[in-house]
Formats: C-alpha cells, sequence, structure tokens
C-alpha cells in the first residue's frame, strides 16, 4: 500500500491509500509510515531484499524509522526520477531502503549517476566505502543537534542517547550542536502545495479528486492550487540563505545526527494529531535536509512503545552520502538492533 499521490494532497491520515493503510510488520495495528510505506513493510517483513522509496518532505525517513529498516535519502540528483510519478521537481529524490546501511550503498552504487531521461541527474557516481586498513581508521566527527530529544518519547530519547554512547567508541562526539533556524516547515509546505497543484493540475480541473480515498485530500488539491506566485517564488528564494547557512554547519562535521521519528510509528486508525499530542517539535531536520537536498540516513537503534522500532539519522552536507553509509555501517557493526526481526 503506497499513500495516493505521495501525499501531495495533504493526507493526514493513515489509511490514505486505496488498498488501505500500509500494515507495519512489527504490529498490524500499527502504520508502516508513508509516503513510501509498502516500500518499508515489504523489506522489513523480509519480502523483498530492498525496495526504493521516494522522498519530498520525509517520505523514506519516516516508514524506515517505523518499520526498523534502513533508509538512504540521497543528495538531490544522485538517482535518476524517471519513471516515478512527480509531485514536487525542484524536491523528490528516490532512494534505497534496505536491511542495512551497507546494502543502502550496495543500491546506491547501481542506481546513482547521469540519465538522459532526467536532466536533473548528476553524473556522480556513488562509490562503495572502503574499510580502512588494519591501524588507520580515523574517527568520525558527528555533531547532536541541540534540541533534538526535548519533545520526544521517553523511548526514542533512551534509545538515541545509547547510540551516542555507541558512536563515542569510534567518533568525535560534538553535544549541542545549534541548528541554524529557519521557517523551513512553511517553505517546503509552500513549495509542495504549488508544485503539487501543478503536478495534478488535470486531476484536479477534472473534477476526479473526489475519488481519493481520504476526505480531505478530496478538497487539498484545489487549497493548493490557491498558492500565490509570489509566496512560491518567496519560497524557493528562502532555500539559497537557508542552503549557505546549513552547508556552513555541516562542513564541520562527518555528520549530524538525531531521533528520526519522536514517537514510534502511530497507529492505523486516528488522525496524525490526534495520536500523540505534545510531542514532537524541536528543529525541523528532515524538512531542511529536503530544501537543501543534502543526504539522510535513518537506521534502527532499539524498540520503543508498543514494541515498535525506533531509529536515529545520520545527516550530511551534500554529496557526503558515501560518508553517511561508512558511519552508520560503522554503528552497525557495534549493534544488532537491523538484525532483529519482526514478531511472526
Amino acid at each position: 500500500a503506497m499513500v495516493e499521490l505521495a501525499g501531495g494532497m495533504g493526507y493526514r491520515q493513515p489509511n490514505a491509500a486505496f488498498t488501505g493503510p500500509g500494515v507495519n510488520p512489527w504490529s498490524l495495528d500499527a502504520w508502516s509510515g508513508g509516503s513510501s510505506s509498502g516500500s518499508g513493510s515489504a523489506v522489513a517483513a523480509g519480502l523483498v531484499p530492498f525496495a526504493i522509496g521516494s522522498e519530498t518532505w520525509g517520505s523514506i525517513l519516516s516508514p524506515a524509522g517505523n518499520c526498523g529498516v534502513a533508509g538512504l535519502r540521497p543528495t538531490y540528483g544522485r538517482v535518476s526520477r524517471h519513471g516515478a510519478m512527480a509531485l514536487c521537481w525542484t524536491l523528490d529524490k528516490l532512494g534505497p531502503m534496505c536491511r542495512s546501511a551497507e546494502d543502502c550503498g550496495l543500491v546506491m552504487a547501481a542506481i546513482t549517476g547521469r540519465d538522459p531521461n532526467d536532466p536533473t541527474s548528476l553524473a556522480r557516481p556513488f562509490t562503495l566505502p572502503r574499510p580502512p586498513a588494519p591501524g588507520k581508521s580515523r574517527r568520525f566527527r558527528i555533531g547532536v543537534i541541540k534540541g533534538t530529544t526535548d519533545k520526544v518519547q521517553p523511548e526514542v530519547r533512551k534509545n538515541f542517547e545509547a547510540s551516542l554512547k555507541v558512536l563515542g567508541a569510534f567518533c568525535d562526539v560534538v553535544p549541542d550542536v545549534a541548528y541554524p533556524e529557519f521557517p523551513y516547515g512553511p517553505a517546503v509546505g509552500t513549495i509542495v502545495a504549488a508544485e503539487g497543484a501543478s503536478a495534478f493540475r488535470d486531476l484536479i480541473e477534472s473534477g476526479r479528486a473526489k475519488e481519493l480515498k481520504v476526505p480531505n485530500d478530496r478538497w487539498g488539491g484545489y487549497a493548493a492550487s490557491m498558492v500565490l506566485a509570489v509566496d512560491y517564488i518567496q519560497a524557493l528564494r528562502l532555500r539559497a540563505p537557508m542552503k549557505k547557512a546549513l552547508d556552513a554547519l555541516y562542513a564541520k562535521f562527518d555528520a549530524l545526527v538525531s531521533p528520526t521519528r519522536a514517537t514510534v510509528a502511530y497507529p492505523v486508525g486516528p488522525d496524525f494529531d490526534k495520536v500523540y499530542p505534545g510531542i514532537g517539535g524541536g528543529p525541523a531536520v528532515i524538512p531542511a535536509g529536503n530544501l537543501a537536498g543534502q543526504p539522510a540516513l535513518s537506521v534502527p537503534n532499539g524498540l520503543g512503545e508498543n514494541g515498535l522500532p525506533t531509529a536515529f539519522q545520520f545527516t550530511g552536507r551534500a554529496f557526503s552520502d558515501e560518508t553517511l553509509v561508512a558511519v552508520a555501517t560503522a554503528y552497525q557493526s557495534r549493534t544488532d538492533w537491523h538484525e532483529k526481526r519482526p514478531p511472526a
């Protein structure tokens, strides 16, 4: 099950899919996440060795975190989007969802590079990280984003802190790294609305949006069509100072880390805003990374409420995808959460 139109109409419920909500293999009462719902479920359930997800605002990282698998959102342009449904031309990215970070590297090596069918694709092949020679391994410099655990579930915080201790064995971990303050969420929302309304213009104007699964999706496209050109252009203009500030920060580190999500997977029934009120907030790391076209890699790091997986993410400078795979693989060589399997 995949979220209809990749969530382009502003879905607020897990059941925004023609076949019903994507079911989480760790609990049939929990959602697999979106919008790459089926990709996360299929990998976690062992139905496939890997799957491709698409991310505009978090649709690789969220289902990967919910389902206890690794999910890599690549640098914008490293993977061709030819053949995939367009939602937002300036934000859409395709990437692998796998059992481990190492597997994400293997898939990335096969799918990156220039594609004449996608003019935004880049001639930047992915080079698999090489294991360090004996006695030659270097310590990664990892920053912990300040305020990232202020409003998360207790288990999410506990597992994240345990992950930092593991990282400390082979990384120089810098605490309380201040994240640049910008309106990342509103900017992404404006761009998604405007570009999504353009991508689905025929559907919206034909009136067939009324056939969508979730009631608020049936009118979401009309609201998106009302975004003013000046607001859309302003959101695009804001990306330049955002990218500059983020690049200046990330240039000091091999990666920054934070919990992937503030909670475990939502139950399949209620609207999102009715599940865990008061939890969330903190730096908008996922929207910021998508706006700047930066890579991110989510890996599992424990179990939380109701026995559901928790996860944390490595985020990096543009084109640091290989470094993220290397540090996440080193983390997973010291833990076994990626080897855990959902209950039968």
